[in-house]
């Protein structure tokens, strides 16, 4: 998890060293977002109030890397 101004990110990191079974970024698919939803409201819950926050995902591929803020609600 980050932090933007006020605004929580909730980070996945997808790494891949090649594209043979699709792109890093695929591989969150609904079951790990509906997953990492869970997560950030839980964390968000602990804080006692609530928050702006967003889903983003890097993905990388070899050595090459692609940063999708928002990438999920």
């Amino acid at each position: 998890m980050a932090r933007k101004g006020d605004t929580y990110c909730f980070v996945e990191v997808k790494t891949r060293t090649s594209d043979e079974h699709g792109l890093p970024a695929e591989a969150v698919d609904f079951k790990k977002r509906e997953r990492y939803r869970k997560i950030a409201w839980s964390y968000c819950g602990r804080l006692g109030k609530e928050v702006p926050c967003r889903f983003d995902i890097a993905s990388v591929l070899g050595d090459e890397i692609e940063y999708f803020e928002n990438a999920f609600i």
